[in-house]
């Protein structure tokens, strides 16, 4: 049983990674566990570098306090006026050794009424449950699923970034363990 450790709580980040991880590999029988990490960023990391620090800083934390097989931090940010999230994934260390995957979602347009929320120091969910009149979107459809009329969902979005970040899992040979 191949165990997968998601870095969040959050019911759209745990689905984006299963269904991403069950597409990459089919054949293997996994379990998802998230967890309640801190990311040691802000809560609204307002650049790439913050935010894929966040998600390194996660899966760090994460191999500190639970086994699996694979740890996988899935970071939200911003790159002004874009939002987007860095999804990192390792394997579990063994004889000293790890893989890593790294890549970047799709960069999503916001508002500029959402971008002075956010400057005001609001998270960007907060602001879009105040923009929409809703209760929790980061949650459920996220402001990709708000901004696009659930064309496109913060999981749909997520799952294609989390299967590039597995293309070093996909083709090992042509990225040595470190």
């Amino acid at each position: 049983m191949t165990t997968v450790i998601v870095t969040s709580l959050n019911p759209a980040k745990i689905a984006a990674v299963d269904t991403a991880f069950r597409a990459v590999f089919p054949e293997q029988d996994m379990t998802f566990q998230g967890v309640s990490v801190s990311s040691d960023v802000p809560d609204q990391p307002m650049t790439s570098e913050e935010t894929l620090a966040g998600a390194r800083n996660r899966v760090r934390n994460a191999k500190a306090i639970v086994e699996g097989d694979f740890y996988v931090g899935v970071e939200a940010g911003l790159d002004n006026p874009f939002t987007f999230a860095w999804m990192v994934i390792e394997s579990a260390n063994i004889d000293g050794k790890h893989r890593t995957g790294e890549a970047r979602s799709a960069s999503l347009p916001l508002p500029p009424a959402a971008i002075k929320g956010i400057e005001a120091g609001k998270e960007l969910g907060d602001v879009m449950d105040e923009m929409f009149n809703e209760e929790n979107v980061k949650q459920k459809g996220g402001a990709i699923g708000m901004l696009t009329g659930h064309l496109l969902t913060r999981s749909s979005v997520y799952h294609q970034a989390l299967v590039l970040a597995l293309i070093p899992f996909i083709h090992p040979a042509l990225f040595p363990e470190e």
